[in-house]
């Protein structure tokens, strides 16, 4: 049985694959660490490859859990990589979050503030029903602060230009936090938003056993 090493979003957890069909696989979870000071997103990612103990391992990165399989697959050797509502290169993270980068503004938001859920996160994430906004308030109330502010400065600051030939990159056409008019996709989800592996997990189940 092959092996599959997931990465995920911003949250610390598996919650957001929960219903996303891996029986013909082996799944691994990649836990994230505690970030060092300053740590380059390159360094970090290196260090996460301790937890792969499989070669040529196939990667499954959600939203910044794709940015960091782009740069874990620097370090290693890949049969596949599948990105799920994420970036590929610096080129594909909108403007205006590298405008941030530059001013230095996210420096200034408090993470417990990042951390509530509200009319705007949940339209944000294309969140709609009762139990999905329950299930991001607890993602976002779980999600180590510490973390949430390194990740952020390490996305909008993100140099990488690399791109890995085994790579598909699944992209939902509402995609709010990643518009799709600036990433170059593999495969559209029609309607599909940030939080699409809970709301939209019937078609990406038959888009990945497609891919996989």
């Amino acid at each position: 049985m092959k092996k599959i090493y997931i990465l995920s979003g911003l949250g610390a957890d598996k919650r957001v694959f929960k219903y996303l069909d891996f029986s013909d696989y082996d799944t691994v979870h990649i836990d994230w660490i505690e970030p060092e000071v300053n740590e380059p997103i390159e360094k970090y990612a290196k260090r996460l490859t301790q937890q792969i103990h499989t070669q040529k391992p196939i990667l499954i990165g959600l939203s910044f859990g794709g940015i960091m399989a782009t740069e874990v697959a620097k370090h290693i050797e890949t049969e596949k990589i599948i990105l799920i509502a994420s970036a590929k290169t610096r080129n594909e993270i909108p403007f205006y979050y590298r405008w941030l980068g530059v001013i230095k503004l996210h420096e200034l938001i408090p993470a417990q503030s990042m951390k509530r859920a509200n009319f705007f996160s949940f339209w944000l994430f294309g969140i709609d029903t009762k139990e999905d906004k329950q299930l991001l308030r607890e993602i976002l109330n779980d999600t180590d602060p510490k973390f949430l502010k390194w990740a952020i400065s390490a996305i909008i600051n993100w140099e990488n230009t690399t791109q890995h030939k085994n790579l598909k990159h699944i992209h939902g056409s509402a995609d709010k936090i990643l518009p799709i008019k600036y990433v170059n996709y593999d495969v559209e989800v029609k309607d599909g938003g940030h939080f699409m592996t809970i709301n939209k997990f019937n078609e990406l189940n038959q888009i990945l056993k497609y891919l996989l």
